[in-house]
């Protein structure tokens, strides 16, 4: 099922449930029931609870945008620095050179085509893709420098390697969702009794009152859709992508 699919049927139902409560509850309320007889303490309540949980709401969302962020550093930083890698290398003997670019190109195809799906499918990289990392980082240190140029070029080409190691870290560590389960049952509590709240305030079923409702219960709705959608930020729709590697490949994946 697509996210934007789910994103309409989430915003759509909390919308219906805000409209047949509030007809259920004029329906049977007393016949002396007065709306507009609302105590102070509720309204103060209510706006206190709505302050509280929009700061919560906020949080949360640059909480899960920072690590979106964070995890496409990750990948841009890693695809630099295989890109340097293979540039640097034009100063060693062809075999070598060759060899070090073959090695890079099998990485970066693997984690293109292989390890990305992965990634979105399981939340977590592949062995693969460690091994042939491993085998890049081999290519390079173990490579015995036979004059002062290339001995100029030996310690850069180890930094580079160190920076995309650094980088695969980050990136596999940013595959595993932000937000902890106890926080998600922070926000799923405060949504319902954020709605709730408005029934607190005895609305009429005035057609202003029911729309501004509805609407209001569906903002809550795309927004922990939202919160949702980024906390995994290789696996859904708005999603941290492969584009840097394919930037610096173009041949990767075909």
């Amino acid at each position: 099922m697509s996210e934007w699919l789910v994103l309409a049927l989430a915003m759509a139902a909390a919308s219906v449930v805000v409209l047949i409560v509030t007809f259920v509850r004029h329906h049977t309320a007393a016949d002396d029931d007065d709306p507009s007889d609302t105590p102070d303490v509720i309204e103060y309540m209510t706006m206190m609870i709505g302050v509280v949980y929009a700061i919560v709401l906020g949080l949360a969302i640059a909480g899960v945008w920072e690590a979106r962020s964070l995890a496409e550093e990750h990948v841009q930083t890693e695809a630099h620095a295989l890109h340097e890698i293979s540039e640097r290398v034009r100063v060693y003997p062809p075999d070598v050179r060759d060899r070090i670019r073959d090695d890079v190109d099998a990485y970066v195809d693997h984690v293109v085509t292989t390890e990305w799906k992965t990634m979105a499918d399981d939340g977590h990289v592949t062995a693969r893709g460690e091994k042939l990392l491993t085998r890049v980082r081999h290519d390079v240190t173990d490579y015995e420098p036979k004059t002062d140029f290339e001995a100029q070029a030996y310690q850069p080409l180890l930094d580079q390697v160190t920076a995309a190691d650094i980088a695969r870290t980050g990136r596999a560590e940013s595959t595993s969702p932000t937000m902890p389960g106890v926080v998600w049952f922070g926000l799923t509590i405060g949504a319902v009794v954020t709605v709730g709240l408005i029934f607190a305030l005895q609305i009429r079923r005035t057609l202003r009152e029911v729309i501004l409702a509805g609407l209001f219960a569906a903002l809550i709705a795309f927004l922990l859709f939202l919160i949702w959608d980024f906390d995994a930020p290789y696996g859904r729709g708005i999603t941290a992508t492969a584009e840097p590697f394919l930037a610096y490949f173009s041949q990767a994946g075909k």
